[in-house]
């Protein structure tokens, strides 16, 4: 009796289900395997989330997906990672009720879906903004075994087939194993921040305090010089208005730099806060946000014995930008340039209004000595090398961010000894792509 049940057990299509379930329990036990050795070998959020989505598309033979990470402050979800022929931007944000991905968020329930430009849930700005088409799609919550989602996990395109519930399951313990090591590498980092915010905190108040005394001691230095030149006017007036004019601009500088070291020194601050202020857009004159740069760098630029020019700027059509951005911007390609001009030489911004009047160009050029093509390839990168002593090599990279934020372009072009010139691209307005915000550095 007990070999007939087992006989029956086993007949026909039971056979065919449990070697089916073999199946899927041989992969969910190699993707466990993967994903356990992947993910606990970094300790970055960033590498996390990398290793576990190409972990992700790798099980079930995939080809694109993201990982949106949940802001609960802007209540938005970012891409923290898209992979892909044509990836999401890293730092795109939807609202937390956009698309399938805000619907899962909000459901805390994965979804499957064989035909997603059918789903009426589908927000297809993704897909205008990256130019791919999403055919089948797995959604499913970032969670823990149990508890609140901490973002979602997309996985597009099945290269054979359709992604279904097989793949699902497998999905489900690589999102539970990817959240349990994000939140911890997020608690880690967390820790970190925490101490640097205070150590900011410090220097902040100390940098406020520091330069109390310089703004002080220059002003009372400004009104001793102009209480001696006016006694010896009558003399050397010319000299003397001439020196007066020119400790007038070096205050002037003083109380500039002051202010703009205490803005920078807040706003390093709250970006380690995670408080990172969007772009301040609004109307801007590029003419003077180029003479503002002029003022502050023109002391140095004399004592290099380098002439600073703005040509054509004032034909610049205004655009929609946010002028502390690029004041910084123009700042560093500036300030950069200086020292490798020899004595004699100069620095040129200038710039038009393209034809179509849709967007302006801005060049900053000097007769400087130019870099060696390692240099000059590595400019907008991480990888940026500097050959200043004790240079970072950053502030190209900074300057390469500020440009992404107003979805303009720049480029550079650069020989050792025939100087450099970076040409810069700006639209001049904002649109914002169907409700997506843009990325924010």
């Amino acid at each position: 009796m007990k070999r007939e049940v087992t006989s029956k057990h086993f007949d026909g299509l039971d056979i065919q289900h449990l070697q089916s379930r073999l199946i899927r329990r041989e992969r969910e036990i190699e993707a466990a395997r993967i994903i356990s050795e992947s993910l606990f070998q970094h300790v970055t959020v960033d590498a996390l989330v990398e290793r576990a989505l190409s972990t992700a598309l790798q099980v079930v033979d995939a080809t694109a997906g993201s990982v949106l990470l949940a802001d609960t402050q802007s209540k938005k979800l970012i891409f923290r990672y898209s992979v892909g022929e044509k990836p999401v931007p890293s730092g795109t944000a939807i609202s937390f009720d956009q698309g399938i991905a805000g619907s899962v968020f909000n459901s805390n329930q994965p979804i499957v879906i064989a035909d997603a430009q059918k789903d009426k849930r589908h927000f297809s700005g993704i897909d205008s903004l990256t130019l791919h088409q999403t055919r089948d799609m797995i959604a499913l919550p970032l969670k823990r075994w149990e508890g609140e989602p901490i973002g979602v996990l997309e996985i597009l395109n099945k290269r054979n087939g359709c992604l279904d519930q097989d793949d699902l399951a497998i999905l489900t313990l690589i999102s539970g194993f990817s959240a349990i090591a994000i939140e911890e590498a997020r608690l880690f980092q967390e820790a970190k921040i925490a101490e640097v915010v205070r150590l900011l905190g410090d220097i902040s108040h100390d940098v406020k305090n520091l330069l109390m005394p310089v703004l002080m001691g220059a002003g009372l230095l400004r009104d001793e010089i102009t209480e001696l030149c006016e006694s010896l006017r009558s003399k050397e007036e010319e000299k003397v208005q001439t020196s007066l004019n020119l400790c007038n601009e070096a205050v002037e500088m003083l109380k500039d730099a002051s202010k703009r070291i205490q803005d920078r020194v807040k706003e390093i601050s709250d970006c380690v806060k995670g408080l990172t202020a969007p772009p301040d857009f609004g109307e801007c004159d590029i003419e003077s946000i180029v003479a503002d740069v002029i003022k502050t760098l023109q002391l140095m630029a004399r004592e290099n014995g380098v002439e600073l020019r703005a040509e054509g700027l004032d034909q610049v059509a205004k655009i929609v930008a946010d002028k502390r951005r690029l004041f910084n911007a123009f700042y560093n390609l500036v300030n950069n340039a200086i020292p490798e001009v020899l004595r004699g030489g100069s620095v040129t911004i200038r710039g038009e209004t393209a034809s179509d009047q849709q967007s302006v160009s801005i060049m900053v050029a000097d007769t400087g000595r130019g870099m060696p093509a390692d240099v000059r390839d590595s400019l907008f990168s991480s990888r940026a090398i500097s050959r200043k002593p004790g240079g970072t090599g950053l502030g190209t990279k900074i300057v390469k961010d500020v440009i992404d934020i107003h979805q303009g372009t720049i480029r550079v072009e650069s020989e050792v000894n025939r100087g450099t010139t970076f040409f810069i691209s700006l639209p001049v307005s904002q649109r914002a792509h169907m409700g997506i915000c843009t990325p924010v550095h």
